[in-house]
């Protein structure tokens, strides 16, 4: 523990949250291809809500007459589908893949946590987490706007007004109770990943309140920092740049690229999750014991759809269907498989086996490291990323977790962590097109691409700064987050309870007959 707050303490006294200044050059350059701009309203529903994207109306008024943006429906479809694939990666797939890993007598309990983390938040983000991640605030936090998503739908004498908001393409938007609950399940996955790092041994109740004091402090503030910015359409003129970028959250403005989440989802979560692993101590026999996963075909089930499911959450964050999602797609797909091959390689030639628990996370790691990189980075990039990424989650499961010596149950630091922060950096190398990739926006007003003018390991240092930021700000909410939960119900079932099963004594069942 004292080591974890001294690595705390020294971390943030390195970054001191201010950035270097090349990544403030970069900011009116680069595109930071994620999954999340801010809101913009339509000419329709200006009226009712005036507040979300002002300076986008007041730089649009000389083209007033023209008439405003429609949704359009292959767009819409698209992001219905991939909504409803990312539901389906928590519920059934990230539940039935973490309920296999654990012991009989837990399996329900992991089911209940997921499950009900995923709606508790999913309440949350309706009542006030899109406003505070996805409305105009200041560089670290949103407003209030959008509470209970006032002005979102406002019905009528003609059936209703949609606000709308944009993508990444100018004059081209999406209802916004589209993206809201599209970003709603993100955030919602993101809270249930964290469950895996402590489980089998924490109290229900104290798992509901961690997740919405770390929702609240850590998903929401992050969220807004690489996500937020003012929308293609709000660029309308080189005198409107700075202005404009300045709106944005901190992240963004430094350049950062995240297409779907490897800082916001990934590292966020897994730095909660190791934090809590250290703070409620390791379960009852752990290292005596064995603590074998009782049931790997369900395992194997959960990261199939886990991988099925990640496509909508990928290719789904280019908020059209076009070339962007195409591309996103075709790398999640790559980059999965290579990552399953280079797991199950390693694993030979370390334990003379390759077992099928390794394929399941080989792909999963897989998954996490082209997250932020799906859109932002060639076929080949993908490749590598995936294959880097299968070999190190290996060892971040095996070496680094013994170095770190915290009983992260199923691995969400070295499967999420580890994978998080390679896909975070390497998408700063891949993204170029010398390399393959797409590269960046360098001009939002015209809309013109190239490799970071600043070159690549400049983008790769605006990587490293993003993940440094999201580790210290994820670690101190968490940390904070855990106490107060400590000091109020209490972290952990008793002993007799943990050794019973949790099944039983949270919930009053089993999962399986005798």
């Amino acid at each position: 523990m004292k080591k974890l707050i001294t690595i705390l303490a020294l971390g943030l006294a390195a970054l001191g949250f201010g950035g270097p200044s090349y990544a403030q050059g970069a900011a009116a350059d680069a595109a930071a291809s994620a999954p999340a701009p801010a809101a913009e309203v339509s000419a329709a529903a200006a009226a009712t809500a005036p507040t979300t994207l002002a300076a986008s109306a007041v730089a649009s008024a000389p083209a007033a007459a023209a008439p405003a943006p429609v949704p359009n429906k292959g767009d819409v479809s698209w992001m219905l589908l991939s909504t409803v694939l990312v539901v389906m990666m928590a519920i059934p797939g990230l539940a039935l893949f973490y309920g296999g890993l654990v012991r009989s007598k837990n399996m329900l309990s992991v089911l209940m946590q997921v499950f009900v983390t995923f709606s508790l938040i999913t309440v949350l983000w309706v009542v006030y987490g899109y406003s505070l991640a996805f409305t105009e605030g200041n560089a670290f936090i949103g407003g209030f706007d959008r509470l209970f998503l006032k002005g979102v739908f406002t019905p009528n004498a003609t059936g209703g007004e949609f606000a709308t908001v944009a993508t990444f393409s100018k004059g081209v938007v999406l209802p916004e109770i589209v993206f809201v609950v599209f970003q709603a399940t993100f955030a919602a996955i993101t809270c249930a990943l964290i469950v895996g790092a402590f489980a089998e041994r924490v109290k229900f109740s104290a798992v509901l309140l961690f997740v919405t004091l770390w929702f609240t402090f850590s998903y929401t503030p992050i969220a807004h920092m690489v996500w937020f910015w003012m929308g293609p359409d709000a660029y309308t003129g080189a005198e409107v740049v700075d202005a404009m970028n300045a709106k944005a959250g901190l992240i963004w403005q430094w350049g950062a690229l995240d297409f779907a989440g490897g800082t916001v989802v990934h590292i966020n979560a897994a730095v909660a999750g190791i934090v809590g692993a250290y703070l409620v101590g390791k379960r009852v026999g752990y290292g005596r014991e064995s603590m074998a996963p009782h049931n790997l075909p369900l395992t194997m089930v959960g990261a199939s759809l886990l991988w099925v499911g990640w496509f909508g959450f990928n290719a789904g964050s280019a908020l059209e269907a076009g070339n962007s999602a195409a591309l996103a797609f075709v790398n999640t797909f790559a980059a999965t498989a290579a990552a399953v091959l280079a797991w199950c390689a390693a694993e030979a030639l370390h334990k003379g086996k390759a077992s099928m628990l390794g394929a399941a996370s080989g792909a999963v790691a897989g998954l996490v490291a082209i997250t932020p990189a799906a859109g932002n980075v060639g076929i080949a990039g993908a490749l590598v990323i995936g294959a880097i990424a299968g070999v190190a989650c290996l060892w971040g499961v095996s070496g680094l977790k013994k170095m770190l010596g915290a009983d992260d149950t199923l691995d969400v630091f070295g499967v999420h962590g580890v994978g998080g922060i390679i896909g975070a950096l390497l998408t700063g190398v891949f993204n170029s097109q010398a390399l393959g990739g797409p590269g960046i926006v360098t001009d939002w007003v015209t809309g013109a691409t190239g490799t970071n003018p600043a070159g690549t390991l400049a983008q790769l240092l605006i990587q490293a700064q993003a993940v440094g930021v999201t580790v210290l700000w994820s670690a101190v909410v968490a940390f904070i987050a855990y106490k107060v939960v400590d000091l109020t119900i209490g972290l952990r079932v008793p002993e007799d309870e943990e050794r019973e099963g949790l099944d039983i004594t949270s919930h009053g069942e089993t999962a399986y007959n005798k």
